[in-house]
């Protein structure tokens, strides 16, 4: 059994800590580091023996956690003093949504850009506006700028002069090419208030969300982190309402991502132990080549397998935009490499 399983393990209950050997705990913290999760491990084992160096490490990982969620936030309140006063409302998306709602999954969780959803009409004159409040491009090519413009599900990356903070802002969760098109209307106009007044998406769409951002959108790269957060998410929605499910499956109807966040769920069951209703628990061949991409680390928290995630690299790109288009992406970005 190698580290990503071992971790994994740990994180379903199904692996007491204290059986872990000295070897075993340094696989353990390279595949959690690998994967952003080794604060969400030291939440996860808050409470478990652990070797005193461990115990030391995960102290320092929940601190820092808890310190990057504060900024988080406060980049989040940075943003609505910015756009607010001009009449742009914004949605939150994924880890500072998470932290912002007090769900579960924000427990020990990385946050990196501070990402919002903001109505299609709405897009340029947020651009202006954060310009204007000390923002500014990340990426200066121009290849890259029209790539973002044209196609893809947000603008190019913007980050703050002086705090360092970066803020991408969606007027999608999927690019404009992709092969699926969810409704980022509805998504808007059914979000919901947290306790800081801040918007974040429903709890099915914020399911449908994640399971897009997990299979839809990427090469499942840091998949470990991203299924968790599925996990956590349809776990304790689902307890918190007894037709959640048949509600999650409604909406991701309507977003053209029944397939996918069917898949996620079913992922979840087969790496975390989640236990799905009637009508979900079933089992796919396909399935397998994801859970090998998910778990392809070894003890030193590399990547193993490069045949299967070049593979999925490709998946990724396929989905995102035609044949011709992407043969045409794909060279031109070799050729600039």
């Amino acid at each position: 059994m190698n580290a990503a399983h071992t971790l994994v393990d740990l994180l379903a209950g199904r692996r007491d800590a204290a059986t872990l050997g000295r070897g075993e705990w340094d696989g353990v913290i390279s595949a959690a580091r690998a994967e952003a999760m080794l604060a969400t491990l030291a939440h996860r084992l808050a409470d478990a023996t652990v070797p005193p160096a461990v115990a030391a490490l995960f102290s320092d990982q929940r601190a820092a956690a808890a310190t990057a969620q504060l900024q988080a936030l406060w980049e989040a309140e940075m943003a609505r003093r910015a756009l607010a006063p001009r009449g742009i409302e914004f949605v939150l998306l994924k880890g500072t949504a998470y932290a912002a709602a007090g769900l579960s999954c924000s427990e020990g969780r990385q946050i990196g850009d501070l990402d919002i959803l903001v109505i299609a009409p709405d897009v340029r004159r947020a651009e202006n506006v954060l310009l204007n409040a000390g923002w500014e491009w990340v990426k200066s090519d121009p290849y890259d700028d029209h790539y973002y413009r044209e196609y893809m599900h947000e603008l190019p990356p913007l980050i703050h002069k002086t705090r360092d903070r970066m803020i991408d802002v969606h007027h999608t969760i999927l690019p404009r090419t992709h092969r699926i098109t969810p409704d980022a209307l509805a998504m808007v106009s059914d979000a919901v208030r947290s306790h800081d007044g801040f918007a974040v998406l429903s709890p099915v769409d914020m399911a449908c969300h994640c399971a897009a951002h997990l299979i839809a959108d990427g090469d499942l790269q840091g998949g470990l982190r991203n299924l968790w957060d599925f996990h956590c998410l349809t776990r304790d929605f689902a307890a918190a309402d007894a037709h959640f499910w048949g509600k999650l499956d409604g909406r991701a109807e309507l977003h053209g991502l029944r397939a996918t966040v069917h898949r996620a769920a079913r992922l979840a069951r087969d790496i975390y132990g989640a236990e799905l209703p009637p009508g979900w628990d079933r089992h796919v061949t396909g399935d397998g080549w994801f859970r090998r991409r998910l778990l392809a680390r070894d003890d030193w928290g590399r990547s193993r397998n490069w045949l299967l995630q070049q593979a999925f690299y490709l998946r990724s790109h396929w989905l995102r935009m035609p044949p011709a288009m992407l043969a045409r992406h794909l060279w031109t970005k070799w050729r600039k490499r």
